[in-house]
């Protein structure tokens, strides 16, 4: 079984790796709103380079709320015009993205920047939409909650108690998959950033529950890839687009 997160649009490495012939796990972000290495994707195509520019410069310098409330101005009178544009830009990011799924067993569930209904449209045939609900995969029992942490009203995002929800449908598994990591420094807080982002929902799960194994990703550069919680190991599966590696469990 392989496992992969934060693919946002690297459609070429996530068609290489949907044809190594395993089942294949997919926990969230397959779409790019913004590379934060290279400032390219969905916001510059549809809003412009400068805008994007902009952002990551007031998001680095004065912080995410700054950067979310130059956001909100931008969209201030031209909410019809800009959320079809955007529609259709997104739209056509999920169906190359989920192209490259064609003919693989895959699991995906949605993270923060996901439209989770447009997502799960465009999976082919093959591939299975999962969120807050168990499947045995070769023996094993994979729980799925997806979504990302509250932070910019996104349709990806989920509360931790809308979390916890989720999560209380499990019961014990033998893998959990989330797109967020559990509310630990380490795994949660990218060192690029510095926004800690984890789940107090998670983490509570991992430690009444403790799964052998729990993998996520939303964090492109944590401060560990790894971690033990009692006898669970959490793995940062993430960021595939700058990787094009799985994960590879078992």
């Amino acid at each position: 079984m392989l496992i992969v997160s934060d693919v946002h649009g690297a459609s070429e490495a996530l068609r290489r790796v949907a044809s190594m012939g395993e089942p294949l796990l997919v926990l969230g972000d397959l779409i790019n709103y913004i590379d934060y290495r290279s400032n390219d994707g969905i916001v510059a195509d549809v809003s412009g380079r400068e805008l994007v520019d902009e952002f990551v410069r007031i998001r680095g310098s004065e912080g995410h709320e700054a950067a979310s409330e130059m956001w909100h101005r931008h969209w201030e009178g031209r909410e019809t015009e800009l959320r079809e544009r955007y529609r259709i830009v997104t739209e056509e990011a999920y169906r190359d993205v989920c192209g490259a799924l064609r003919g693989c067993e895959a699991y995906v569930t949605y993270g923060n920047v996901d439209r989770p209904r447009m997502l799960a449209e465009y999976l082919p045939e093959g591939s299975r939409f999962v969120d807050g609900e168990v499947v045995t995969i070769g023996g094993v029992r994979v729980g799925f909650a997806g979504g990302g942490m509250p932070q910019i009203d996104t349709p990806g995002e989920v509360s931790e108690s809308e979390m916890a929800a989720k999560l209380a449908n499990l019961g014990p598994v033998d893998v959990l998959a989330t797109h967020v990591p559990p509310a630990v420094p380490a795994l949660a807080c990218d060192v690029i950033g510095g926004r800690e982002k984890g789940s107090v929902a998670i983490l509570d799960y991992v430690e009444r529950m403790q799964p052998p194994f729990h993998y996520f990703g939303d964090i492109h550069q944590p401060r560990a890839s790894t971690w033990r919680i009692g006898s669970t190991t959490c793995v940062n599966t993430g960021y595939f687009r700058a990787t094009g590696r799985a994960i590879r469990h078992g």
